[in-house]
């Protein structure tokens, strides 16, 4: 072990085990059944990195990863059992304390709102959060592409959804250019759309965006900020909660510098409830998580997958898990055992331990612990005591929560919407000059063919008649329609004054010699 390592616990043959700073980019694993200690494990590791000048971002899940802010408390129920395991790890300087943080909340209840813009998400993260088929992702990307040629922003959901009422309006020729396009595939993608606007959609796209580099920062003590995000009530909309996290890993990807294996992690990543990530996930979109899990390390960003059983991981996922801390699972049902063996061939064998029988033996605040070693390889499994927190355990009330905010390094940076001329108001404006536009070639055309009718009740001395009236408005409407395609831009070389003068000519005479 270096000294740049993090302490975990004490394992049952009384060595101590530690996590090096310098393997946390090869991620990790943080597994077992409810209410044996993940939770807990969770926040001990937070803590760790924070102290080592590590940012990390947790998603809050059930509301009480909060209290990560505030330091714990002798008068706490359970403060004699953290106490007594502290003194148990032979940990002489515990002792209770904070942590820098940071509150983030979609809907900019619990924390600053996070934002970004249709534009970023892009086509096959939005394809996969309104559950759209093959067919209807296609006709996504056409209208994204579209936007583009148009140099038209996508910002919000406003602008998605005049671009798709502007593409279905544009169909036929869209398809010539880019592909079928459909009035039905269309529509169907609306109905999502709005499914997702119910979900809370509207407050997670729009501007001002996330800059990612405030979720990598340090306090004046050189303490990394834990970002913590408000789901509880973003995990009502499951597969909004993904997306968001699979988007904020790629954001990550995209936007770091390649960095290598450095000392420590620039960011460390805890994803709560990993398993909503990959359900029901199409082929196209696991290999996208896989490849960003394995390509993230070199830009620094360590990703800790956090559920309750192991084999909700995907094997080219899990592989890339270098770190494990396994807690108890319950071997209730076939599948139970089935993960119970997988997490147990995943270990690097101890010969004086049975891992299979111990992971369902463990008791809650005990785990199985293996990590990346110095030179790469895995340590061998081991039965460990996990480490206590020294934070609170257990939700900030409402003045804490504000307080915290309101000494953010983001404080009203992200607080209040920008709305900037985007898709949404480009396409009003054109649908409204054009429709002001065929008005007026329209009254030119009236009034034109009114002055030629006054000027005379017959031709060559002839009452006009019927016919000649029928002429008339045959020819006004020949020049209204004209010049209503042209004011919608669609391609025309006829004069409409001159088109609809021909006309009128031609209908009168053609009315007289029948």
């Amino acid at each position: 072990m270096s000294d740049n390592a993090i302490f975990l616990g004490l394992a049952a043959n009384g060595e101590r085990q530690y996590l090096e700073l310098s393997r946390a980019n090869r991620h990790g694993l943080i597994a077992g059944a409810t209410g044996t200690g993940k939770t807990v494990t969770l926040q001990g590791l937070a803590e760790s990195f924070s102290a080592n000048g590590v940012p990390v971002f947790v998603a809050d899940v059930k509301g009480d990863l909060s209290g990560i802010s505030m330091p714990g408390s002798p008068t706490f129920k359970h403060a004699d059992k953290l106490e007594g395991r502290a003194k148990e790890l032979g940990m002489d300087d515990y002792a209770y304390s904070d942590n820098p943080a940071v509150f983030w909340d979609l809907y900019g209840e619990q924390g600053h709102p996070i934002r970004t813009t249709v534009s970023e998400m892009g086509p096959l993260l939005l394809s996969r959060l309104m559950d759209l088929n093959e067919t209807q992702e296609g006709v996504l990307n056409i209208a994204f592409h579209y936007a583009d040629a148009q140099g038209l922003l996508l910002l919000d959901l406003d602008d998605l959804q005049a671009m798709l009422a502007h593409t279905a309006e544009n169909a036929k020729a869209l398809s010539t250019t880019y592909g079928n396009v459909t009035k039905a595939s269309v529509g169907a993608i609306q109905r999502s759309l709005l499914s997702l606007r119910s979900q809370g959609g509207d407050q997670f796209f729009g501007e001002p965006a996330l800059e990612i580099d405030d979720f990598i920062k340090c306090d004046e003590n050189g303490r990394g900020f834990i970002n913590v995000l408000a789901a509880d009530k973003l995990m009502r909309s499951p597969k909004l909660y993904a997306t968001f996290l699979l988007w904020l890993l790629s954001e990550l990807f995209e936007m770091l510098p390649e960095v290598g294996d450095p000392e420590k992690p620039k960011l460390v990543f805890f994803f709560d409830e990993a398993h909503l990530l990959f359900d029901d996930a199409p082929k196209a979109l696991e290999e996208k998580i896989e490849q960003v899990v394995r390509l993230i390390r070199s830009k620094g960003v360590g990703v800790f997958f956090v559920t309750q059983n192991p084999i909700d991981i995907p094997e080219d996922v899990a592989g890339q898990l270098g770190n494990r801390v396994q807690h108890a699972l319950r071997a209730f049902t076939p599948r139970d055992q089935k993960a119970i063996k997988a997490a147990a061939d995943t270990f690097r064998i101890n010969p004086e331990l049975d891992v299979a029988e111990a992971i369902t033996q463990l008791k809650t605040g005990e785990a199985l612990v293996s990590t990346l070693m110095e030179d790469g390889a895995p340590s061998i499994v081991q039965r460990t005591l996990i480490k206590p927190p020294r934070s609170r355990l257990g939700p900030v009330n409402a003045k804490e929560r504000a307080i915290i905010r309101s000494v953010s390094p983001v404080e009203g940076k992200y607080d209040t919407t920008v709305d900037r001329e985007s898709a949404e108001e480009v396409l009003a404006q054109k649908a409204a000059d054009a429709v002001a536009t065929a008005a007026e070639v329209a009254e030119k055309g009236r009034e034109e063919v009114g002055k030629r009718e006054r000027k005379s009740t017959s031709l060559w001395g002839m009452d006009i008649g019927k016919a000649g009236k029928s002429a008339i408005k045959a020819a006004a409407g020949s020049a209204v329609s004209i010049g209503v395609a042209a004011a919608l831009g669609k391609k025309s070389s006829a004069d409409p004054l001159r088109t609809g003068l021909n006309a009128f000519v031609r209908n009168i005479v053609g009315g007289l010699m029948r």
